[in-house]
């Protein structure tokens, strides 16, 4: 469904040019980032501020229509991190490259987002990248440590 460029912008001003779930800015990737739905329209979500956040195609593309997950640490459903609702400090942290999930909702949102890529071993460059924790590139956290912007 398409935005209106106003409400397109104010979203992207918002977010500072950053993905609003995993924090990649949208200057280290080769793509334009999405202004994405959080509850699609389908769902009943709206085309309004709440429901809008910018997104890196990466995240929107795994995310896709879900609202429940699953969380991998109590088999229980709940419902996927909101951008514009919840702050992303009380639901994930930055641990070196990797985001980790603090809670339900950090977990399931964690485990959701990373699902579809193919199952790797740990690495030097992303030590422990199985379970709860998400790679973040490391010029993206280079990025959001020089700026001294802190997620929400």
């Amino acid at each position: 469904m398409s935005v209106p460029e106003e409400l397109a912008r104010t979203v992207r001003m918002r977010s500072g040019g950053r993905c609003q779930y995993c924090l990649m800015h949208e200057s280290l990737q080769g793509a334009t980032f999405h202004i994405e739905h959080v509850i699609p329209c389908r769902n009943g979500g709206r085309s309004d501020l709440e429901n809008l956040v910018l997104s890196c195609p990466g995240c929107n593309l795994h995310k896709a229509a879900r609202i429940l997950v699953v969380d991998p640490s109590t088999g229980e459903k709940v419902r996927l991190f909101h951008p514009g609702l919840q702050l992303w400090s009380e639901h994930f942290r930055l641990n070196g490259y990797q985001i980790e999930g603090l809670n339900a909702v950090g977990r399931a949102t964690v485990e959701a987002l990373r699902s579809t890529e193919p199952e790797r071993p740990s690495s030097p460059a992303h030590p422990g990248s199985r379970g709860s924790v998400w790679p973040l590139p490391a010029s993206s956290l280079n990025v959001f440590r020089a700026t001294g912007n802190s997620p929400r």
